[in-house]
């Protein structure tokens, strides 16, 4: 049970890849603490158990990597909530492991149309939707692998380099706006996204963590409330760690 019930009484939000993981771990936060919250992600089976299980009022099977797709999903999740106050960006996958000059291109474009591309898309529809409100927050998942990089991951790497960039450009569009755009870097953190990489590609991850251990999807979750919050007033176009160490900067 949070400490901070009611914290989010009053706000709406979407949750993409809320199927599971850091998304799932999210939206129950967001509702223990009085959110309504509509769920997207790709997989709709997950979907409705994720639904029962976090008690969110609404959610879309949507693919954001289509543009079209998450302009519907928008208009869908507005008409049922009444408002959008928050948007949390969790929705992504790893693609291949494997060195650069073996990388298949269809991977590629797939990781970079997900992770970038299908956040630029949420963004692009929700933040009118905050605008007119005078009032918004937005936490985009980036990943530690976007200020280090990650050998055979180039392209997990680097959408989640152009994530950062993206927050930031769009964080200092909008500072005066009244809508606050943050992201976190987390280290490898437990999550069904692990079961898309081979286990010495996890444990190499696991590796450079100083703590010696794997994040957890709540721990992350903790600081996403914090910055979808009123009580994060002073902070955007930022970057926050969740590494357990491991980041340098």
């Amino acid at each position: 049970m949070s400490i901070y019930r009611g914290r989010f009484a009053g706000r709406a939000a979407i949750v993409t890849g809320g199927a599971s993981g850091l998304g799932r771990a999210t939206a129950r936060r967001l509702i223990a603490e009085g959110a309504r919250v509509s769920l997207w992600d790709l997989d709709g089976d997950m979907l409705g158990e994720s639904q029962e299980a976090t008690g969110a009022e609404h959610f879309v099977a949507v693919d954001v990597a289509d543009p079209a797709a998450v302009a519907a999903a928008a208009s869908q999740s507005q008409a049922a909530l009444g408002r959008v106050d928050i948007l949390v960006t969790s929705a992504g996958i790893t693609g291949a492991t494997a060195p650069v000059h073996e990388y298949p291109l269809e991977s590629w474009r797939r990781v970079i149309d997900v992770n970038l591309n299908g956040i630029f898309y949420c963004c692009r529809e929700i933040v009118p939707l905050m605008l007119a409100n005078g009032y918004g927050r937005i936490v985009n998942v980036a990943s530690v692998a976007g200020k280090e990089g990650n050998p055979n991951a180039s392209a997990y790497s680097a959408s989640k380099a152009g994530v950062i960039g993206f927050t930031k450009s769009l964080g200092k569009e909008l500072a005066t706006k009244g809508v606050l755009v943050n992201c976190i870097t987390p280290a490898t953190f437990e999550s069904p996204i692990l079961d898309q990489l081979p286990p010495s590609q996890v444990e190499y991850m696991r590796s450079r963590i100083p703590m010696g251990r794997l994040g957890e999807a709540q721990e992350s979750a903790a600081l996403v409330c914090w910055l979808v919050s009123d009580e994060c007033s002073f902070s955007t176009a930022a970057t926050f760690d969740t590494s357990g160490g491991r980041t340098t900067y």
